[in-house]
């Protein structure tokens, strides 16, 4: 067990990353993050979580899922701070879909500037544009959007 100076109680680590008491809990009920108990039964954080914490901030600033978050933790020690490989491993599997989401978001501004510009959202070229239902063929979502073709 980690020194008392290295521990931190869960208003600090709430105080210093900026995270809710409430927030910081859930992480702990989901296993994004975890604690020592004292023997009064309260939560001590070790200090590494506090990187933790930051990590799972800004994934879900750029739309990642609590799932997608965990995932991604779960390779990482949950005992110990992760070495800088551990952290590059890890993060090198997000590249491909952190870009994909980038790319999604570009098409987003540039296709629907227009389109919410004027408000129509019924001209031929509007890729929200869906008559008679037939991209639901194609999966869930807003498949043209996503860069499926709509039927000739």
């Amino acid at each position: 067990m980690p020194s008392i100076d290295h521990e931190l109680p869960i208003g600090a680590v709430a105080e210093r990353s900026g995270v809710a008491v409430s927030a910081i809990r859930f992480y702990e009920e989901r296993g994004l993050i975890t604690s020592d108990r004292t023997p009064g039964g309260q939560r001590r954080f070790r200090r590494d979580v506090l990187r933790r914490l930051g990590f799972i901030q800004a994934a879900q600033r750029v739309g990642l899922s609590l799932e997608e978050i965990g995932e991604a933790l779960s390779t990482l020690p949950a005992d110990a701070a992760p070495t800088h490989a551990q952290w590059a491993r890890m993060s090198a599997r997000w590249k491909p879909m952190i870009e994909a989401r980038i790319r999604l978001l570009e098409q987003l501004r540039d296709d629907l500037g227009e389109c919410i510009g004027c408000g129509c959202l019924s001209v031929s070229s509007c890729r929200l544009r869906n008559p008679g239902d037939t991209a639901h063929q194609l999966g869930n979502g807003p498949r043209y959007l996503m860069g499926d073709t709509p039927p000739a």
